[in-house]
C-alpha cells in the first residue's frame, strides 16, 4: 500500500510538474488575449489634411504653454540650445478594450500621455523645439491579438502621424536638423515614417539621429529600409539608438508576443536579435557600469517630488535587450517579467541629453 501512495505521490508531482511548466508557457498568451479590444472595428475616417494646424492636437510644440516636454527636475536647467526640431511619437496610453483606436478626447489617455511626454521627450528639452502630436493610437489591447483588425487600427495611428510630420516639416526652419524619437507604438510608426517619408529624400541629410525605445528594432529586417545605420559611437550623426529596458531577471516573452503580430519593415517576420545601443556609452551592445549614469528621471508621487537620481543604474547589452540590474524606483509603470520599458528614457534621462549634443555636433561638423 504504501509503494502505491508513494507511486501516486511521485505521479501527482510530475503531474503538477507538467502543469506549473505548461501554465508558464501559456498563460502569457492567455493574458496577452484576455486584453484584446471586445468589439467590432470601426475604420475612422482621415483626419482633414490641415488638422495638426490645430495647436490643440499637439501635447508638445514650441507655441504651446505648460508644454510638458519643457519639464526639468529640480536643480537642472537648460545647458544650451541646440539647433535641432525633435519629433517625439509617445507610447500606447489607451488601455480601454471599447475601443480599436483612442478617441484623441479620452481624457485618461491625454493624461498619460502627457505624462510620457514629460518623462520621455523632456530629454531633447536643450533643443530648439519638440513636437508631439495627439493621435488616435492603437489600444494596448491591439498589441494583443494578431487578427487583422489589429494591424487596421495601427494603419490609422499611423496615418495621424505621417500627416502631424508633414505639418512638422512645413512649420520648422527648412535647414533645420532634425531628430526623430519614438516609443513603443511611436516607434513602431517612426520606423515607418523613417522609410516612408525620409529614407531617399532631402530630410534625410538633416538627420541627426533617432531614438527608439520600447520596441524591437530588427537590425537585419529593419535598418536597411530606413536608410540608416545603427548608432555605434558618440560622435556619429544620422544613425538609430534603440533599446528595451529590462531588470534581471528579465523575460521578453510578453512583449516579443505583441511586436510578432507586426511584419518588420520589409514585410518579413524579424528574425533576429533586437537591436540594441546602450545610452549609457552610445555604443552597440556595450557594458557601463553605475558610475557612467549621470542620472535618471523620477517625476515624483505623493510621498517624494520630482527629482534627478545620480549615480543610478549601470546597463548592459544581452542577446538584443538592455539589462538593468537593482534600478531605483521611478514609478510603478514596471512590467511582467522584469520589464523596464516605460523608463528607457527616464532611467538614462542625463546622459541622453549629452548624447543628442554630441551627435547634434557630429551632424555641425560633417554638414
Amino acid at each position: 500500500m504504501s509503494r502505491i501512495l508513494a507511486g501516486f505521490g511521485l505521479l501527482l508531482a510530475a503531474l503538477v510538474a507538467i502543469a506549473v511548466v505548461a501554465l508558464d508557457v501559456v498563460w502569457p498568451g492567455l493574458e496577452i488575449a484576455r486584453m484584446a479590444p471586445r468589439v467590432a472595428f470601426v475604420a475612422l475616417p482621415a483626419l482633414p489634411a490641415d488638422a495638426y494646424e490645430n495647436p490643440d492636437l499637439w501635447i508638445a510644440r514650441p507655441d504651446r504653454t505648460g508644454d510638458p516636454a519643457q519639464f526639468l527636475p529640480p536643480g537642472i536647467s537648460h545647458q544650451r540650445r541646440g539647433r535641432a526640431q525633435v519629433f517625439f511619437l509617445h507610447p500606447t496610453t489607451f488601455y480601454g478594450r471599447n475601443h480599436w483606436n483612442a478617441p484623441i478626447e479620452h481624457w485618461d489617455s491625454r493624461m498619460r500621455a502627457d505624462l510620457t511626454v514629460r518623462s520621455m521627450a523632456s530629454v531633447f528639452n536643450d533643443e530648439a523645439g519638440v513636437w508631439a502630436p495627439r493621435y488616435r493610437q492603437a489600444s494596448l489591447g491591439s498589441f494583443m491579438t494578431d487578427r487583422p483588425e489589429a494591424r487596421r487600427a495601427l494603419a490609422i495611428a499611423e496615418a495621424d502621424a505621417r500627416l502631424a510630420f508633414a505639418t512638422f516639416l512645413r512649420r520648422i526652419p527648412r535647414d533645420a536638423p532634425i531628430i526623430v524619437a519614438g516609443h513603443s507604438q511611436g516607434a513602431l510608426i517612426a520606423l515607418h515614417v523613417l522609410r516612408d517619408m525620409v529614407r531617399g529624400t532631402a530630410v534625410a541629410r538633416r538627420v541627426v539621429a533617432v531614438y527608439l525605445a520600447g520596441w524591437p528594432v530588427s537590425p537585419r529586417r529593419d535598418l536597411p529600409q530606413t536608410g540608416m545605420t545603427a548608432c555605434v559611437r558618440t560622435d556619429q550623426a544620422g544613425c538609430i539608438m534603440a533599446w528595451m529596458t529590462f531588470a534581471e531577471p528579465a523575460d521578453p516573452r510578453q512583449a516579443i508576443t505583441m511586436a510578432s503580430h507586426y511584419p518588420a519593415l520589409d514585410g518579413l517576420p524579424a528574425d533576429d536579435a533586437p537591436l540594441c545601443t546602450n545610452p549609457l556609452t552610445g555604443g552597440l551592445g556595450d557594458t557601463a557600469p553605475a558610475s557612467a549614469n549621470r542620472g535618471s528621471l523620477a517625476l515624483g508621487d505623493e510621498l517624494r517630488g520630482p527629482a534627478l537620481i545620480a549615480p543610478s543604474v549601470g546597463a548592459r547589452c544581452d542577446r538584443g535587450l538592455l539589462i538593468v540590474s537593482g534600478p531605483p524606483h521611478l514609478g510603478d509603470e514596471v512590467q511582467a517579467g522584469g520589464n523596464y520599458t516605460f523608463y528607457d528614457f527616464a532611467l538614462f534621462w542625463r546622459n541622453l541629453r549629452d548624447n543628442v549634443a554630441a551627435r547634434e555636433a557630429a551632424w555641425q561638423g560633417a554638414s
